[in-house]
């Protein structure tokens, strides 16, 4: 079995910062994709920023220029650098891995239990 740790979230002001780390462990062949989505009250889950194991990022355009995303491919763990925060940014940040725990297998998606991310004055 796989499981993914997040840490990181918390309370912060308008225009302030944050880092998120989530790190991989268990039965892992190999890592493709590993990112962060997001979830604000009452909408649904969305993508914030992926990266592949070649180190090619994708953020969504809401987060463009502030965010930064991360991964470390020995350590299995990716980190997402969030700056000028805002209060939309408040949600539940996952984060997601593609992950191969089979030979024989094809990759899976695999979550963490996510973690808060509050910005307000």
């Amino acid at each position: 079995q796989v499981q993914l740790v997040e840490s990181g979230g918390g309370l912060v002001q308008p225009g302030g910062s944050l880092r998120l780390s989530c790190a991989a462990s268990g039965s892992i062949v190999s890592i493709n994709d590993m990112g962060w989505y997001r979830q604000a009250p009452e909408k649904g889950r969305e993508l914030v920023s992926l990266i592949n194991n070649g180190g090619s990022t994708h953020y969504a355009a809401s987060v463009k220029g502030r965010f930064a995303i991360s991964r470390d491919n020995v350590k299995n763990t990716v980190s997402l650098q969030m700056n000028s925060l805002k209060p939309d940014d408040t949600a539940v940040y996952y984060c997601y891995a593609q992950i191969k725990t089979s030979l024989w297998r094809g990759a899976g998606d695999w979550w963490g239990q996510g973690t808060q991310v509050t910005v307000s004055s």
